[in-house]
């Protein structure tokens, strides 16, 4: 233990790659070094130690996470690595041998210890008060990602997440509930609440009955998302699986709980890519579910992902998903390239497409989609709406209204930003936008002070 009267506490880099699910990983390994007394540094010339919080989901995020890791090696020689591709530790030790340690995801005592092992603390144990009561967080201070469950019990043959991430394991409710509440003290305005399959919430609990405030509820999303909904803040939930069960969900977007903003990946259109996928339903159910998901939320914002060239998939089956996105009219929708994953089971499926050909029907999709996105932007010009402000500069505000995902939609761009500051509702009007992003104008400042208020 590093208990020198006046000795520097050891600096520990961390460098985090992946999805939101990873970067919450990130972030609790980040409180925990904090706890212990370490310092923590984003330059790794300058630490002690660095770890490397991997993804492996595909295999350009399997390259980046190589690649990230043999950058941290050159720059600083001592590295630990953890995530999703250190679940599959082979390939990160056949790549370079040199790493100290290696683990999977979402496990934290296990970073900890081999953190302690290579760069003793001041502490060896977490103290109260050296972290934040909310954590150690990698977003802005405005919004935060909240974690609900861990793993998946889906069988998708192009998904390796089971392998890396174990089944479903769902947080009790009265922590999530907790941690919620942290983050709303600490001002945080938007919750987005992640994991791997957000609708089956509380299945692995058989829906146990919680307490939240002094009274029961069931360990299930549309009690969890209430629940949240009531601490004044936007609640957004992302990866939302298509079940039946979410018409319930969307219900409580219409009664303004949580924002109507629906991210359900489909994945494909064609019943047969579907089967072959192991995914359930067909398009003429995933489009009647659209229909009612709009009759029940009119003001309702979609969006969705999909994969193209999937092993067999047919130009046939290519003009059936194309169609499908004519007819759903969807808002957002993000496309991948099929990657055969090594484990996933759609590998052994007949019927590999060429990787130049994958890439070219996912440039295809994007492209038939813009049209369908700008029209879906075009008709929101002219409304007026509550903006939560991300960013400010010289040339104005970027933000984001309840139609909009940090990271991964488009902005709000509002040319005078004098007076704003990020994490503060603003009412605009919608004046114009391009094939990403909506143009605002700002409405009086009255109308401010009453969309701060509420």
């Amino acid at each position: 233990m590093n208990s020198s009267p006046g000795a520097r506490p050891p600096r520990i880099g961390l460098v985090s790659l992946g999805c939101p699910k990873a970067t919450v990983d990130a972030e609790q390994i980040l409180t925990r070094l904090s706890a212990e007394g370490y310092e923590i540094t984003g330059a790794c010339g300058d630490a002690d130690l660095v770890v490397v919080n991997t993804c492996g989901f595909i295999d350009a995020a399997i390259d980046e996470s190589l690649d990230a890791i043999g950058e941290a090696l050159a720059e600083n020689g001592k590295v630990i690595v953890t995530g999703c591709l250190g679940a599959r530790g082979e390939i990160v030790r056949a790549a370079h041998p040199r790493v100290l340690a290696v683990t999977g995801p979402h496990a934290v005592d296990e970073v900890m210890r081999a953190v302690r092992r290579h760069a003793p603390g001041p502490h060896g144990s977490p103290r109260a008060g050296l972290a934040p009561p909310q954590g150690v967080r990698l977003t802005p201070g405005h919004y935060a990602y909240l974690k609900i469950s861990e793993g998946c019990n889906h069988a998708c043959t192009f998904c390796v997440i089971p392998a890396l991430r174990g089944a479903l394991e769902s947080r009790p409710l009265h922590a999530i509930m907790r941690e919620a509440e942290t983050l709303v003290d600490a001002g945080v305005r938007e919750i987005i609440v992640v994991s791997q399959d957000t609708s089956a919430y509380g299945v692995d609990m058989g829906y146990r009955t919680g307490f939240w405030g002094g009274r029961p509820l069931k360990t299930r999303l549309p009690e969890l998302a209430k629940a949240l909904g009531a601490l004044g803040v936007w609640i957004r939930l992302h990866y939302l699986y298509p079940y039946p069960s979410v018409d319930s969900i969307v219900e409580l977007m219409a009664e303004g709980h949580i924002l109507p903003y629906l991210d359900a990946p489909f994945q494909h259109a064609s019943p047969r890519i579907l089967q072959a996928m192991r995914r359930p339903a067909s398009a003429e159910n995933a489009l009647e579910r659209i229909r009612r998901w709009r009759a029940i939320c009119p003001g309702i914002t979609i969006r969705s992902t999909f994969i193209t060239g999937f092993p067999g998939e047919t130009e046939e089956d290519f003009d059936l998903l194309l169609r499908f996105l004519e007819e759903a009219r969807l808002d957002r929708v993000g496309a991948f390239a099929y990657s055969p994953v090594e484990g996933a089971a759609a590998n052994a499926l007949p019927g590999a497409l060429p990787a130049e050909l994958r890439q070219a029907r996912r440039d295809r999709l994007l492209a038939f989609q813009e049209d369908i996105s700008t029209q879906c932007l075009e008709a929101r010009i002219g409304r007026e709406m509550t903006v939560l402000v991300d960013e400010v500069d010289e040339e104005g505000a970027l933000a984001r209204s309840p139609g909009e995902a940090p990271e991964i939609d488009g902005l709000v761009l509002i040319p005078d930003g004098e007076g704003l500051q990020a994490g503060d509702f603003v009412r605009v009007r919608i004046s114009d936008c391009d094939v990403h992003d909506l143009y605002a104008e700002r409405l009086g400042r009255r109308d401010e002070q009453n969309a701060r208020d509420g």
